[in-house]
């Protein structure tokens, strides 16, 4: 009975690590969809699906620890592998999606050799988020073990944030982007994306939020009023959540920033 219970978050990862995959295959088959001169709805479709997958996985991913500690049942081994499948299916799939959908499908408006340079440039970037999302994870690691660790935030924007941004815009979306203009602005989210997750900005974590306590009635209605929202209309919904959540840690750094305590003038001494 016992090791069930540890088995069961290791259950949820692999649904994460599935989702992952599943993600990366779909983005693949729109890409080629695309490369093939298909139907725009065919290629709009699999990256819906990839999009979809990312946001079931984000699902499974904050499961799987919250059961590892309402069981018990946390250890060295479910860590080290939800670290790995957060790198596949939160660094890799969103990784691939974002190239797939964003930078591929560029129609020759702009010419064939600037193209292809602006294809490398998101080779790149796109490579770049899969390194600073690894570096992320490998950060949270180290930082979980520490006993000073404030649980009420994460430092850098979570991988799996990041992931459901990118996963966000492209189901908003669906049809890939074909006009360059919209390519370079799409590096840029990317790009920026990146950067927050190695960032020292501060996420808010709900940690610390417990619905089993007293007067958590507030956080239970809002949280089903969420989810009905998010079954009606999922694509403003989960973009305005993504959007908000990813600029909220660029405001408590503006606003602890603002709020730092300035040391005092020193005085000059002048001669007589």
């Amino acid at each position: 009975m016992r090791r069930g219970v540890y088995i069961l978050p290791s259950l949820f990862t692999v649904g994460t690590l599935v989702c992952g995959y599943y993600a990366i295959i779909a983005a693949l088959r729109g890409s080629l969809a695309m490369a093939a001169g298909g139907v725009e709805g065919m290629s709009a479709v699999a990256f819906d699906e990839a999009a979809k997958a990312i946001g079931w996985a984000i699902l499974f991913d904050g499961l799987d620890g919250r059961i590892a500690r309402l069981t018990g049942s946390t250890s060295a081994f479910g860590r080290e592998f939800d670290s790995l499948a957060d790198v596949v299916t939160f660094g890799v799939a969103p990784a691939i999606l974002a190239y797939s959908w964003g930078i591929r499908a560029i129609n020759e408006s702009l010419g064939p050799p600037l193209i292809e340079h602006l294809r490398e440039i998101g080779w790149v970037v796109t490579f770049a988020y899969v390194i600073c999302g690894a570096a992320r994870l490998g950060r949270f690691n180290i930082d979980a073990g520490k006993p000073s660790t404030d649980r009420r935030y994460f430092v850098g924007m979570p991988i799996p944030a990041a992931a459901g941004t990118i996963a966000a815009i492209v189901h908003w979306e669906k049809s890939a982007l074909v006009q360059w203009g919209s390519s370079l602005g799409w590096l840029a989210v990317v790009g920026l994306l990146a950067f927050l997750m190695v960032s020292r900005m501060r996420y808010f974590s709900f940690k610390t939020l417990d619905l089993r306590r007293r007067r958590s009635y507030v956080a239970i209605i809002f949280l089903g009023l969420m989810i009905w929202a998010i079954w009606l209309y999922s694509e403003p919904v989960l973009l305005t959540i993504a959007i908000t959540y990813a600029l909220s840690g660029i405001v408590l750094r503006i606003t602890s920033l603002r709020h730092r305590p300035h040391p005092p003038a020193s005085e000059e001494v002048h001669a007589a």
